[in-house]
């Protein structure tokens, strides 16, 4: 009786274990989830924000790196009051500029301090469109 005792507590810690697990995971999913749609927020909050300002789109552009211009300061530092992103700017790419407008990548990375010290790549959302005044 005492041996079946002590194998139904092992079955039964091997089941905690598991729900233990579960649930490390999924937090984990939960907060991938909610880095994800702070990007894509974000992105298509600056993209809204070309649109209002197709005429000026040529100045928009941010290679990741250098000084940030005047009309993405703001911006910026939204993403970075978000994301965990200081550690990898965003991307704003403009092609085929005019005064009527462009086609635009914004890329939005961020990267979790766990993730930085393992060497992992960052994460990253994109959004590719056309911007151009009628």
């Amino acid at each position: 009786m005492l041996l079946e005792a002590l194998i139904a507590i092992l079955i039964f810690s091997i089941g905690i274990l598991a729900v233990v697990g579960l649930q490390a995971v999924s937090i984990k999913n939960v907060t991938d989830s909610k880095h994800r749609t702070e990007a894509a927020f974000l992105a298509n909050n600056l993209l809204a924000q070309m649109w209002t300002d197709a005429g000026n789109i040529a100045s928009y552009a941010y290679p990741g790196s250098g000084g940030v211009p005047t009309r993405l300061t703001g911006w910026v530092g939204r993403v970075n009051a978000r994301l965990p992103a200081a550690a990898v700017p965003p991307i704003v790419t403009i092609t085929g500029a005019s005064a009527t407008g462009a086609t635009v990548s914004i890329q939005v990375r961020w990267q979790l301090p766990e993730e930085q010290s393992q060497g992992l790549p960052p994460h990253n959302y994109t959004v590719i469109a056309s911007v151009y005044t009628s």
